[in-house]
């Protein structure tokens, strides 16, 4: 398939997953996406729970529709979750597409592999967008850099809270406080923010990844970078995420870790390869190493945990070291997380709209890595392999 045109409404139905609060399109996106000839239909309610009220877009020049299934007469579904992203409650929005229209959001593709077969039946042209590449044109795109962001932010914000002393260094009168010492495991996006932000709370903070390349880019932020010895030189894939590693390297790590993670108050650890189960980095024998009142907070735990000790949406408190496995942590913060979802979907719909038609081609690269079905099938090899299929010939 090479070009597509499709009609220019776009619908924004209320996000159903539990505990789910963004919602896909803000007021703000809006000039601009009717400037390139769109028709814009929101949920009555739909952006409520970020704080967006629907007199807000309707001043932006949206209108409001009542109900979900007149959302879905539009031509283009834009969602935060789309169906393998929320398995249960998505599985109505199945039966309200049409065979031709076009689905963008995030939908777990490499997770749920299976769920987008399902979604393939129905005949819709669906845009995975945790699928876009890493490259330079496609950063103002990248949903997941940008949720990760408030990931790596808000997790400090909940180590500090569960925390029995405070982050900063103070000199009172009652004597001196020493900072807390907060190791972040995994340099990523979230980890990056979390160093900037528990060092802008004063604490001493120390950085690990295991890729070397990072380095400089923690010791920017104020932070030691703990090195390993290790080898790391098929750490990463090309295009910047960290891949897996067999078990005898991550038994290695353990054990060079297990001192380091002793030493620490707080560990934040984000270490998630695309896609698979989350390495286990921190196991019950190091928490254990850790003193009473020391704090971990996994943003793995969706996937797995990079804590053997972790439960997802659970605090679990074992020898006296707090343990907190938040999900979806970007909701928790929906105002701002809505608003950079926005722009990022935004910039991806833009990119496919010429002469006020929506005209995706595979021949760019952002469309050929994103679009995960077409024409009732599914057509991303990536998902193919992971079906156990061949690519249509």
């Amino acid at each position: 398939m090479k070009t597509q045109d499709m009609p220019l409404s776009i619908g924004v139905p209320q996000e159903t997953f539990p505990g789910e609060h963004r919602v896909a399109l803000t007021p703000d996106v809006l000039p601009s996406l009717l400037k390139a000839g769109f028709e814009v239909h929101i949920q009555a309610g739909a952006g409520f729970a970020a704080g967006f009220r629907d007199a807000d877009y309707e001043a932006k020049g949206a209108k409001i529709v009542p109900d979900r299934a007149a959302v879905f007469a539009s031509d283009l579904i834009l969602q935060v979750r789309g169906y393998g992203a929320n398995p249960e409650a998505g599985q109505a929005d199945l039966e309200c597409l049409k065979a031709g229209q076009t689905v963008i959001a995030a939908m777990e593709p490499l997770s749920e592999p299976s769920r987008i077969a399902a979604l393939a039946k129905t005949g819709v042209n669906a845009f995975a967008m945790e699928l876009i590449p890493r490259i330079t044109r496609a950063q103002s795109m990248d949903i997941l850099s940008s949720m990760a962001s408030i990931a790596g932010y808000k997790a400090v914000l909940l180590a500090a809270a569960a925390l029995p002393k405070q982050f900063p260094m103070m000199m009172t009168a009652a004597g001196t406080i020493s900072p807390a010492k907060v190791l972040v495991v995994g340099a990523g996006v979230a980890g990056l923010q979390a160093i900037a932000t528990a060092h802008r709370l004063g604490a001493v903070v120390s950085g690990y990844d295991v890729r070397p390349a990072v380095k400089e880019q923690v010791l920017s932020l104020g932070a030691r970078f703990v090195e390993l010895e290790l080898e790391t030189t098929s750490a990463e894939d090309k295009g910047g995420y960290a891949q897996a590693q067999d078990e005898a390297f991550y038994e290695k790590q353990r054990a060079l870790m297990k001192k380091v993670v002793a030493d620490s108050d707080v560990v934040i650890t984000t270490a998630a390869v695309p896609g698979k189960k989350a390495p286990v980095l921190v196991t019950r024998d190091m928490v254990e190493g850790m003193h009473p009142g020391a704090v971990i907070v996994d943003l793995a735990a969706e996937r797995g945990g990079n804590c053997e000790l972790t439960q997802a949406g659970q605090t679990v408190v074992h020898q006296g070291v707090s343990i907190l496995g938040p999900i979806n942590l970007a909701s928790t913060v929906p105002f701002d997380a809505s608003r950079m979802y926005a722009k990022n979907m935004t910039t991806f719909l833009l990119n496919m709209v010429k002469e006020k038609q929506l005209r995706f081609s595979t021949d760019d690269e952002i469309v050929r890595e994103t679009l995960v079905t077409a024409d009732g099938a599914v057509v991303h090899p990536r998902i193919l392999e992971l079906l156990g299929t061949s690519p249509a010939s």
